[in-house]
């Protein structure tokens, strides 16, 4: 290499070859004043770029307050009070009374004890356990599955998600009536085609005491099946692609994608379907009282049913009481399930 102009070429002794090949080179000498000055030009230039006016730097960025103002919480609170904390207080105190529209008289414990004297009450307390349980269980699987299939690159697939979705569309009380009618044992479609293909009667699927509770809860599930579907499609949209991508590379066939990836980080999706049906189906009134009415006899009552039977009767604050109680009894089952959902969560 050429000396640089304006500087004499340096010239190495003997000696420095030797330091350099030993590794014990002497201190270097102090730079030159030429030296310092390229050096403290070329770091001004790194340091010193164009500032933009108004933008605030990192540091007085990591300092902004996020927080709303105080009072910015005050209608959330209010509506919040005015139609949840008030009327379950007001709930809780008239489970206590012996009420009517004009009056009302404190009886301490006697409904909750009159509501548990209850012949029926076992009984509608094993439908309401088989019924939530059974609905969110086939709202877990079918959701999950119906969401794999309607996630997957398929031909008309908009249209398929919306016909899934379409029966959450509808009234409960217009999807009651409308089953009401196709499972008629007699005149209804559902048997009628069941005799054409077998030459034999349908079964009773509203009037059979055996499968009564059942025929409801399928009703339950064809109806709320889309949300669950629309739930875990938007969890399975939120993996990333790259994990099924090297699932590919590696040869993973789809099983293996399924059990591997979508089910586990999609966790999320299937917690929330869990609770939403669980507390669905435990305070389920409306598809029951529409087909069944709690019939035949008491084998499809849960306790919802039971509880507007009382205030049909006239008993306000006995169905007040039960009311209270069907709080407790999704309370207690929600809750630490919740808890140990949110845990499992936290896990994966």
């Amino acid at each position: 290499m050429g000396a640089v102009e304006g500087r004499p070429p340096r010239i190495h002794s003997k000696s420095h070859y030797r330091w350099r090949r030993q590794g014990t080179l002497p201190d270097a000498a102090p730079p030159s004043r030429h030296e310092k000055a390229m050096s403290s030009s070329q770091t001004g230039a790194r340091t010193s770029g164009p500032k933009t006016p108004g933008r605030p730097t990192r540091a007085s960025a990591r300092h902004v307050d996020k927080t709303y103002p105080q009072w910015f919480y005050i209608p959330g609170g209010v509506i919040y009070l005015t139609l949840f904390i008030v009327p379950t207080v007001f709930s809780f105190y008239f489970a206590f009374t012996r009420w009517t529209l004009f009056k009302a008289t404190f009886i301490g414990f006697d409904n909750f004890v009159l509501f548990f004297q209850d012949p029926g009450l076992v009984g509608s307390l094993k439908n309401t356990l088989i019924y939530g349980f059974t609905t969110s269980a086939a709202k877990v699987v079918l959701g999950m599955l119906l969401a794999v299939v309607l996630s997957a690159p398929i031909v008309a697939r908009g249209y398929l998600r919306s016909v899934t979705f379409f029966p959450v569309l509808v009234s409960t009380v217009g999807v009651g009536i409308t089953f009401q009618v196709l499972l008629n044992p007699f005149h209804g479609v559902v048997n009628a085609v069941i005799t054409s293909i077998t030459h034999a009667d349908g079964p009773g699927w509203l009037t059979d005491p055996h499968i009564a509770l059942l025929s409801v809860a399928a009703i339950d599930v064809w109806k709320g099946i889309g949300l669950a579907t629309l739930i875990y499609i938007a969890g399975i949209a939120a993996i990333p692609n790259e994990y099924f991508e090297a699932a590919r590379v590696d040869g993973a066939s789809a099983w293996q994608m399924f059990r591997t990836i979508t089910l586990p980080l999609s966790f999320p999706a299937t917690s929330t379907v869990i609770i939403l049906s669980l507390i669905g189906g435990l305070r389920s009134f409306d598809l029951i009282w529409t087909t069944t009415q709690g019939g035949p006899g008491f084998s499809s009552d849960v306790i919802a049913s039971v509880i507007y039977k009382e205030y049909q009767a006239g008993f306000y604050g006995l169905s007040t009481a039960g009311n209270v109680i069907l709080f407790i009894v999704v309370t207690a089952i929600i809750y630490p399930l919740s808890r140990w959902l949110n845990s499992r969560e936290t896990v994966l």
